[in-house]
């Protein structure tokens, strides 16, 4: 959801008229944008106040309405990408041919109003207080969004689930959220496969991720040699990305033992780092 793709002219403004109850009881509401921040040349994260927000949980998404002043409306879904609990906020990549992405991206400002409906999605969700699986969380360019939402709902409840991060992306200069990584990293290993673009000395892996770099940062699947001990067997991986991404690593991820329903996947139509 993250990542996704207004035509020019429209803005955040509130469509007039009643709101519409879609998809069981969600509806439309007016958010207020609190801040912003720039994640990447081509990347930033939108803070929104919404009073009526139900909250959410990790790694679902919302929809965000634009309105033109002549009535034209334009929708998207982006993952949020704030934990439980914290301010809502969305983490968007600018799409050059895209409707809606290069307005969120550089023209919305603080104090702007966009409509958004949710949250949304029950499948790709995490929750600290379930089991206590080990997570793989592997992400192709933008597809981080959800997954940041999971490690800071991990790191706010003060969880110990082990995780570990694959990270899929152009280049370094592309890594969303780099900073934040780099402080996880204490405790969630991150690794990084640079697919377009190394720096000078970089010993990380060059390319897309391959059967053998994820045979190597994947939890063992329950019941092969060298899996965690039975209480703490059964991991469970959640991958977001481009299509081509998802599935290269959810098949992979298959053969390497797991089990397809241990294998959540979230995919999107825009460009990444797979």
């Amino acid at each position: 959801m993250a990542g996704t793709a207004v035509r020019r002219g429209l803005s955040g403004r509130a469509a007039a008229g009643p709101t519409r109850a879609l998809r069981r009881t969600l509806t439309w509401q007016v958010a207020t944008v609190a801040a912003v921040r720039t994640e990447t040349a081509s990347t930033r994260t939108i803070e929104l106040s919404a009073p009526d927000w139900p909250g959410h949980r990790a790694g679902q998404h919302l929809d965000v309405r634009l309105t033109a002043a002549d009535g034209y409306t334009a929708e998207r879904s982006y993952s949020i990408a704030a934990a439980p609990g914290e301010p809502l906020a969305i983490t968007v990549q600018r799409l050059d041919d895209g409707e809606v992405s290069p307005y969120l991206t550089e023209e919305l400002r603080a104090g702007d109003q966009l409509e958004v409906r949710g949250p949304i999605g029950g499948y790709f969700v995490w929750d600290a207080d379930g089991p206590a699986s080990p997570l793989l969380l592997a992400a192709g360019g933008s597809g981080i969004v959800p997954l940041r939402s999971i490690l800071r709902h991990r790191e706010l409840a003060g969880a110990t689930v082990p995780a570990r991060l694959l990270y899929s992306v152009r280049s370094l200069a592309d890594v969303i959220y780099r900073a934040e990584l780099e402080r996880f990293a204490g405790g969630v290993p991150v690794t990084y496969a640079l697919t377009r673009q190394q720096p000078p000395g970089w010993t990380g892996h060059s390319g897309r991720v391959d059967g053998a770099l994820l045979a190597g940062v994947a939890w063992p699947a329950a019941g092969l040699p060298g899996s965690a001990p039975p209480a703490a067997a059964d991991p469970v991986a959640y991958v977001c990305g481009p299509t081509a991404f998802v599935e290269t690593i959810a098949e992979g991820l298959v053969q390497l033992g797991y089990p397809p329903g241990r294998v959540k996947t979230e995919r999107f139509g825009g460009p990444g780092g797979s």
